[in-house]
C-alpha cells in the first residue's frame, strides 16, 4: 500500500482497486483504472471549490452566497444549482449557464460541489 490512489471526486488518498475499477471508501465514487494516473496531477493543479474539493468539467455546483449580476435586476441566489460546468483560465474560472441569467462566469470560491 505504498502507492496511494487519489479519488478524482473528493481528493481522498484512500482509494482502492477491486480488480475492475478503482473505488473511494469516503464518497463512494468509482472510476476506471486507466484514468487514475492523471487524477493526482489534476487534483494538485486543478480548481478547488470553497470547501477544497476538486472541480472537473461536467460537475454540478451550488452557489453559496447571493451574487450580484451587472445589468440584472436580481442577484443569483444562494442555493442555486448549476449543472455541467466548464473550467476555464482566468479570474472567473467556471463557465456555465444559469437558468434565468444565461451564460456567465463564476469564481470557484463562491460555489461548492453538489
Amino acid at each position: 500500500m505504498s502507492d496511494s490512489i487519489v479519488c478524482p471526486s473528493c481528493a481522498s488518498p484512500y482509494g482502492y482497486d477491486d480488480g475492475t475499477r478503482l473505488n473511494c471508501p469516503e464518497c463512494g465514487h468509482a472510476w476506471d483504472a486507466e484514468t487514475s494516473k492523471d487524477v493526482a496531477a489534476d487534483v494538485a493543479t486543478g480548481v478547488l471549490d470553497s470547501n477544497g474539493n476538486a472541480l472537473f468539467d461536467g460537475d454540478s455546483v451550488v452557489v453559496i452566497k447571493d451574487l450580484p449580476v451587472k445589468g440584472a435586476p436580481k442577484p443569483v441566489k444562494a442555493g442555486t444549482k448549476v449543472k455541467n460546468i466548464r473550467l476555464v483560465e482566468g479570474d472567473h474560472n467556471i463557465s456555465c449557464k444559469i437558468d434565468g441569467f444565461g451564460a456567465m462566469g463564476l469564481k470557484s470560491e463562491f460555489v461548492r460541489k453538489a
